[in-house]
C-alpha cells in the first residue's frame, strides 16, 4: 500500500467474515420469506353426488330428547359428522320451517358449510316483524327447494335428505313434492 509494498495474505482475508455475515444475513431473509412454486397443480379424481340436506328449524324442534341437546341441535351434530366424511360430493343445505330457505348452495367447501350449519337456529329465533307467522313445519316446501337447488347440479346422481321431527302442517303437501322431485330422478332420503 504505501510505497509500493505487497498486500499480505491477512489484509486480504480481513474482509471475507463480514462478506460471510451479509451472506447469512441474505439467506435467513429468503429462508423467511418461505419462496415457493406457484404452478403446482393438484389432480382430484373422484367423482361425488349432489346432496341438499333439508333441515326442520320449527319451534317442534326445541325439545330435549337428545340431552344435553334438542332435536335441532341433535340433526346439527349427525350433519356435521357426515359433511365431514364428504369427500367429492357437493352438498347444498335447506333449512324450512312455514317458508324454505336456501342456506347454502351446492358446494365442494365444507368447512363454510360446517360454518353456517353452526349458524342455524330454531325459527322461534329468529327476529321478524310480528305480522308474518314463521313457525309451521311445510316439508313440501322444503323439498321444492331443495329439488330447485339441485335441477342445475352437475352430477348424474342426485340426492335430497330430509331432517324432521314433525308432521308437515302448511304449505305443498309434501307427497306431491316428493312425486315432482322423484320425477326429476332425484332420490329422497327421511330422517
Amino acid at each position: 500500500l504505501l510505497g509500493g509494498e505487497e498486500i499480505g495474505w491477512r489484509v486480504r482475508l480481513k474482509r471475507i467474515p463480514d462478506v460471510l455475515r451479509l451472506i447469512a444475513w441474505i439467506l435467513l431473509v429468503i429462508a423467511l420469506a418461505r419462496p415457493q412454486l406457484g404452478n403446482k397443480q393438484q389432480v382430484i379424481r373422484g367423482e361425488g353426488i349432489d346432496i341438499v340436506l333439508v333441515l326442520d328449524i320449527s319451534t317442534s324442534m326445541s325439545e330435549p330428547d337428545f340431552q344435553p341437546y334438542n332435536r335441532l341441535e341433535a340433526a346439527k351434530v349427525v350433519i356435521d359428522d357426515f359433511i365431514s366424511e364428504r369427500e367429492f360430493d357437493h352438498i347444498g343445505l335447506v333449512v324450512f320451517a312455514r317458508n324454505a330457505f336456501q342456506r347454502a348452495p351446492l358446494t365442494l367447501d365444507y368447512l363454510v358449510l360446517s360454518r353456517l350449519l353452526g349458524g342455524v337456529t330454531l325459527v322461534s329465533e329468529l327476529r321478524y316483524s310480528g305480522e308474518h307467522k314463521l313457525d309451521g313445519t311445510a316439508i313440501g316446501m322444503g323439498l321444492a327447494s331443495a329439488a330447485n337447488m339441485l335441477r342445475n347440479g352437475t352430477s348424474a346422481n342426485k340426492v335430497i335428505v330430509v331432517l324432521t321431527d314433525g308432521d308437515n302442517n302448511t304449505g305443498v303437501d309434501p307427497y306431491l313434492a316428493a312425486e315432482a322431485v322423484s320425477t326429476l330422478g332425484i332420490r329422497i332420503y327421511t330422517v
